[in-house]
């Protein structure tokens, strides 16, 4: 009976600790996301402060479409970020609600079961303690009689905290309750005001498009900014190389191949599922402009494909960064192990996260035009040791 006793009061304790441990995750979750709400409002503000202060002066139409993709990539993450922190809230309130309701019904059966006990002393004409024990025949009978009074309060009492605790319980959970439910609404008008923003983006964008596919000189410039952007990617391969955190995901990577049995990178030349269903519309190397006269040097390859397409990875592996490349738009890199790398840009809705372990397949983002002036596409690039590789030798012949 003993060891029973105490089953229950250990699982009752792990349930209450259980209970703690969730309202804690959640406020802490709830906090680093606000955190990363902040700070990717504050990156946007000082772009935008950035582009104002650049408003006296002439600028390209490139440059005025790389800080509209640069804005419409940071708001468009803001969106996602908070979608999820207003999932969470949700979340919070089904369960705050569903806590409310569990325990006012408990309180319910603690009343009744109070009320009881109040109606069956008057119905009975409850004695006194006192009486009760000097009515006994036998001593015996009062001892025995005494502890069964001792425990029949102790019931009492704790009946009545029971109902007192409760009580505190649910004030406490509906006052949460009302401050999710305003953390809730504000989420909500946010996110819609942040759709409103970056629609009007959207339509400065493609008035800027109009411009750059129209304007020669513009369009030389777009080239110029996108030639910028290959010395910021080669500048951001550089540091994932040289980042001593390399050998930590080398470890993870390995581990994975090995619980997976899949080859490495190097073994799987002409081998590698395509990144996105479309056609080629730019090869590796360099690439001749007829409308400007001119060639210029593709470290990739550049797909065309429908919009909001699947963008898939080629292989196992660590994601290194997400990150917005002018001429480029948002940017994906994926550590794959042996110091061989994949590329994938003018991506939107990204599905994972830095420092995230992603495997062959999986989708990590959307094909968009981010950075892109020709519509939807996936630019593509492998690097392996340090230099830029053809693409093509690597994939699967079509």
């Amino acid at each position: 009976m003993k060891s029973t006793i105490k089953i229950i009061f250990l699982i009752t304790l792990l349930t209450l600790v259980s209970a703690q441990s969730d309202e804690r995750d959640y406020d802490e979750e709830l906090r680093y996301q606000n955190d990363a709400i902040n700070a990717l409002k504050t990156e946007i503000n000082q772009l935008r402060l950035k582009i104002k202060t650049a408003e006296s002066r002439e600028r390209s139409a490139s440059t005025r479409i790389s800080s509209l993709d640069e804005e419409i990539s940071l708001t468009a993450k803001l969106i996602r970020s908070l979608k999820n922190e207003e999932e969470k809230t949700r979340k919070r309130i089904l369960q705050l609600k569903g806590d409310i309701l569990k325990n006012e019904n408990e309180l319910e059966s603690l009343r009744l079961r109070y009320k009881k006990r109040v109606i069956n002393s008057y119905r009975k004409g409850r004695l006194t303690d006192l009486e009760r024990v000097f009515s006994s025949t036998t001593w015996r009978q009062a001892i025995y009689r005494t502890q069964y009074l001792k425990i029949i309060s102790d019931i009492e009492k704790k009946l009545t905290k029971k109902i007192e605790k409760i009580l505190i319980q649910i004030s406490q959970q509906k006052l949460e309750l009302e401050a999710v439910l305003r953390d809730n609404l504000n989420l909500v008008r946010d996110k819609q005001q942040q759709i409103s923003s970056y629609r009007d983006m959207r339509i400065n964008r493609e008035k800027e498009l109009n411009r750059i596919r129209n304007d020669k000189k513009a369009l030389s410039n777009y080239i110029e900014e996108k030639e910028a952007g290959v010395i910021q990617l080669e500048s951001i391969i550089k540091k994932v190389l040289e980042d001593k955190a390399r050998f930590e995901r080398e470890l993870r990577i390995k581990k994975q191949q090995e619980a997976l049995k899949t080859k490495s990178f190097k073994a799987l030349k002409g081998q590698l599922p395509w990144p996105a269903e479309g056609r080629i519309i730019a090869k590796f190397g360099r690439q001749w402009n007829s409308k400007l006269k001119t060639t210029t040097e593709n470290p990739g390859i550049d797909i065309k494909g429908q919009p909001g397409s699947a963008i898939r990875t080629v292989l196992g592996g660590v994601v290194t960064t997400i990150t917005y490349i002018r001429g480029y738009g948002t940017t994906i890199i994926v550590d794959h192990g042996g110091g061989f790398y994949t590329v994938y840009s003018h991506v939107t809705n990204i599905q994972t996260v830095v420092d995230g372990q992603v495997r062959n397949g999986d989708v990590i983002a959307y094909m968009g035009d981010s950075g892109s002036i020709n519509g939807s596409k996936l630019h593509f690039e492998i690097w392996g040791k340090g230099q830029k590789l053809d693409p093509e030798k690597w994939l699967i012949k079509k």
